[in-house]
């Protein structure tokens, strides 16, 4: 008889860049590979439910194209031309070409560059303890959250809210700039129990008709980049027709008297001609949220996309702070709970060792960082040497030709440490093969939930894939780099960092895996007060002084009130009349997944949605090759005729490998490496493009 495999289920988190941080249950095979992956049911948020590219996770770990060699670059850069090479000579390279770059031009001439590949603390944010250990640049985090967070706190005062789980508590759940049914499926388990159980009313407020916008009750189209105007009028209304708590407002905002004369020509009739929602819509939606005080605000990372996304979101948010909501279970708002884990991470980061006068490069900003411009440079050296971890510039960041045009450069040195051979690698010096987050240990925090999460290693790597921490510690014995944490295992981090924190020990966690660290109802409803100093809510923030990670204010100057603001660079032009959006695709994640077969077959290749109405006047059929084109350079995919959209609006969801496309530009080739006000961001969502279909 043939032995049937033994398979043991165990449980881990979800490494990726999701709000959801998934606790999964993992099925073990042999003690060696891995088989079906699932949400752990006895983990309140996750509540047994995993997205589709997670459960099929199998087919990433075991990859046949996955990176199990260290690999020295034999051809002129990007050609893919690559010969093994040991890893002690690797390392020895890298420490080598690093010191050459400190000699010529000081210790900020290397550049540690990373991002959420791994949202474990320990793989993740270990990089920075070698940056500040050695004073190398620094790296100003703009890719994802700034304009989001900057919007929410500009309103709170801190980065949190009402306890997710909470939705399934509301008789009404306001979904607005957010998808989550491609990219946090967890959120719609608790919306669809608030549904079922209470009767509750849906609302979804996005760009396009999307699979989240068909699950609604009432699904409001709009125009990108208007929310604060819907926002406005809704407010207007609520304040005219008597739905505003002024006793609510007397207790715990700033201005509110200030605020209902600022709205008084702020009506729905206005914000329909800016949104494209018609005044019914409007008032229905008005009406909704202020007869329903339990109303949950789920606010999402699509206002971190555009140039006004951080005016948008503190217009939404202001919303319940004028019906009162949150004073009632199940109402108020909620965006992330990053702010409540309280988690020291001096030994994980080395903080003790930041040097505040060393520069801060935005990493948004990485073409023009490494074609020598100088103010994205901050007058300072050039970058000659890179340790790149956890993220694919050449294929994620914006102003894609520029980014391509400054790896190739012959006197920058690149190590990429990776799992597969991806468009940045391929640009790379060096290629370090790393491990996956089932082969190490790892601590987790979730921002759409509010536990502190352990994913701990159940199966070892390939021989010779290191994980993130291994490369940091070889590097910094190399190099002569300096702190406690390089002499510490993970384990080690993740238990001096719990217990510095007095969120228990390794082993107290160890068991279930997971801890809740949900602030008491009280405070999470902002009931004590709001997080300023006069503990009010600010319908008029001070924009440059908003308490979030910054690194000085950026752009113009912003709207005291809540409005409808038109940010430099949104309005269309007689050239580029179309405004593009890059949503995320249902099977990746950003540019993870890509290389997934299931993946790959479900997405099948790189399309633009654009209104038939817009298509017919350009001579667009479904499938037709087009070319999208702007002052930043040209991208050719096909089309697919799609009603779901206002005309004047492109979607193409993404993030397709360069290589996908025809001519080998990716979609990031169109979008723009500005930094909005009032600290920055990547308005991916935010630009203007030309459409024209080309010889079939």
């Amino acid at each position: 008889m043939t032995a049937q495999p033994r398979i043991e289920r165990t449980t881990s988190t979800c490494p990726h860049d999701c709000p959801s941080v998934c606790a999964l249950e993992v099925e073990v095979i042999d003690g060696a590979t891995i088989g079906r992956v699932r949400g752990n049911p006895r983990h309140s948020y996750t509540a047994g439910v995993v997205c589709a590219k997670v459960a099929r996770y199998a087919e990433r770990i075991h990859h046949p194209d996955r990176l199990t060699q260290p690999l020295i670059r034999t051809g002129r850069k990007g050609s893919g031309a690559f010969a093994a090479i040991g890893w002690d000579e690797a390392l020895d390279r890298v420490a080598e070409e690093f010191r050459k770059a400190e000699a010529a031009h000081g210790p900020q001439a290397v550049w540690p560059y990373y991002y959420a590949g791994t949202m474990g603390l320990v793989m993740r944010d270990g990089i920075n303890r070698l940056r500040h250990a050695k004073g190398y640049s620094g790296q100003f985090s703009t890719i994802c959250t700034t304009l989001a967070w900057s919007g929410y706190i500009a309103g709170t005062g801190r980065l949190a809210g009402v306890d997710p789980r909470e939705i399934a508590e509301s008789d009404c759940v306001v979904i607005w700039g957010t998808n989550p049914v491609h990219t946090q499926v967890n959120l719609m388990t608790h919306v669809q129990a608030a549904r079922k159980n209470r009767g509750a009313r849906i609302v979804v407020v996005d760009i396009y008709d999307n699979p989240t916008m068909k699950q609604a009750d009432l699904a409001l189209l709009l125009r990108p980049g208007t929310d604060g105007a819907l926002a406005c009028a809704v407010m207007h209304v609520l304040f005219r027709d008597g739905f505003a708590d002024r006793d609510y407002m007397a207790r715990y905002t700033d201005c509110p008297e200030e605020l209902e004369a600022h709205l008084q020509s702020r009506d729905p009739a206005w914000a329909a001609a800016i949104t494209g929602l018609s005044v019914e819509e409007i008032e229905r939606f008005a009406h909704l949220v202020g007869s329903t005080k339990n109303t949950f605000f789920r606010l999402g990372y699509g206002f971190a996309r555009s140039r006004n996304g951080a005016a948008n979101m503190h217009a939404a948010l202001c919303i319940p702070a004028v019906t009162g909501a949150w004073q009632h279970r199940g109402g108020g708002a909620f965006h992330s709970n990053s702010g409540v884990f309280g988690l020291n991470k001096r030994l994980i980061e080395g903080l003790d060792a930041v040097d505040p006068e060393t520069r801060m490069l935005d990493q948004s900003q990485i073409g023009r960082v490494l074609t020598g411009d100088a103010e994205a440079l901050r007058h300072g050296p050039p970058v000659t040497a890179m340790l790149i971890q956890n993220t694919n510039p050449v294929s994620v960041a914006p102003e894609q030709e520029l980014v391509k045009r400054g790896f190739a450069r012959e006197d920058l040195f690149v190590c990429v440490h990776e799992q597969f051979m991806t468009e940045t690698a391929r640009m790379a010096d060096l290629v370090l093969p790393a491990t996956m987050f089932l082969e190490h240990d790892d601590l987790y925090t979730g921002g759409g939930q509010q536990h502190i999460q352990l994913g701990l290693k159940r199966i070892d790597p390939p021989p010779l894939c290191r994980s993130n921490h291994e490369v940091i510690v070889a590097l910094a014995e190399r190099l002569g780099a300096a702190h406690p944490g390089f002499a510490m295992s993970p384990r080690e981090l993740i238990d001096a960092t719990l217990k510095a924190s007095r969120r228990g020990s390794l082993a107290e966690m160890e068991g279930e895996g997971f801890l809740d660290v949900q602030p008491p109802y009280e405070r999470a409803h902002f009931l004590d007060g709001f997080a300023y100093p006069d503990r009010r809510f600010r319908f008029r923030p001070d924009w440059t002084n908003v308490p979030v990670a910054k690194d000085g204010p950026r752009g113009p100057a912003m709207p005291p009130l809540p409005d409808h603001w038109e940010a430099p660079l949104m309005a269309a032009t007689v050239e580029h009349p179309f405004r593009l959006a890059t949503s995320p695709a249902r099977n990746f994640l950003n540019s993870s997944f890509t290389e997934t077969p299931t993946s790959l077959a479900k997405e099948r290749h790189p399309t633009v949605m654009i209104h038939p109405e817009d298509a017919a006047p350009l001579g667009i059929g479904e499938g037709a090759w087009v070319r999208l084109s702007n002052e930043r350079g040209a991208v050719t995919l096909r089309a697919t005729l799609f009603s779901g959209l206002r005309r004047g609006v492109l979607i193409a969801e993404s993030i397709w490998p360069n290589d996908a496309y025809p001519d080998g530009r990716g979609i990031n080739t169109l979008t723009g490496a500005d930094a909005p006000a009032p600290f920055g961001g990547a308005a991916f969502h935010d630009n203007r493009v030309a459409i024209a279909a080309l010889p079939q």
